[in-house]
């Protein structure tokens, strides 16, 4: 029995191609250690079977952007409870249409960009990707968000044009938005710069309670038809 090694010399040594080169295919998923696949360089090697997967390509990935349906009752936190539950490739929606590989590395150093109140739903961002985190934090002010909010109640006179303008919230005048009927009990909300907890304030301030609130929209990104606790990859032409 041979003295272990790392896969990426073992690697070098079978093809052969440069360390960097070898690093590359295994963390990219090409690489199978009998028949499974490897994604960590350093992983030791013995006397497995070490082989390359037909279209191997040694090249750097960039980042990715994930986008998942969060269903109400998660929570945006790290505990047991936390939507970060439902980032395995596991709960990858069937028919993403972006073309990306699922590699291991796409579920680690992700920032949550858009966090959700625990009891609302929809959609969620979380990103590898600088210009998409500075895009969502440094100008989320800029971006619009779509919600649907289910409600009960009976609204105030004016309601639909006070929620639009003319309501504070801690003490700041909210800037305007737009609200409409989208059924008897379904308000549709196109705002921008939310906080945590404010939709439900504005609709209380006009007589309704909140019964659920899904957010549909980021900017120019929606869920489409992604299954509620799936999540996709954002596409190479999809923007906020």
């Amino acid at each position: 029995m041979s003295e272990p090694e790392r896969l990426s010399k073992r690697l070098t040594q079978q093809l052969p191609c440069s360390r960097r080169e070898a690093e590359l295919y295994i963390e990219n998923g090409w690489v199978t250690v009998d028949g499974r696949v490897v994604e960590e360089p350093q992983f030791k090697v013995r006397d497995e079977t070490i082989a390359l997967l037909p279209g191997a390509v040694a090249e750097t990935l960039p980042p990715v952007t994930i986008i998942l349906h969060k269903p109400a009752g998660l929570g945006c936190g790290m505990g047991a409870n936390s939507v970060q539950q439902l980032l395995t490739q596991a709960n990858q929606m069937e028919n993403d249409a972006s073309g990306i590989r699922p590699l291991q590395r796409h579920f680690t150093r992700l920032d949550m960009l858009t966090p959700l109140e625990t009891d609302a739903s929809g959609l969620l961002v979380f990103s590898q990707n600088r210009s998409v985190i500075r895009l969502l934090k440094d100008d989320a002010d800029q971006l619009e968000h779509e919600y649907v909010v289910e409600v009960s109640g009976e609204m105030v006179g004016n309601g639909l044009k006070r929620l639009a303008f003319g309501l504070s919230y801690k003490g700041v005048t909210l800037a305007p938005c737009k609200v409409s009927w989208q059924s008897e009990n379904r308000l549709r909300f196109a705002i921008k710069s939310t906080q945590p907890g404010q939709i439900r304030f504005m609709c209380e301030s006009v007589g309704l309670q909140v019964v659920g609130i899904r957010r549909l929209r980021i900017g120019r990104t929606g869920m489409a038809k992604l299954p509620v606790g799936q999540w996709r990859y954002l596409g190479p032409n999809e923007k906020f």
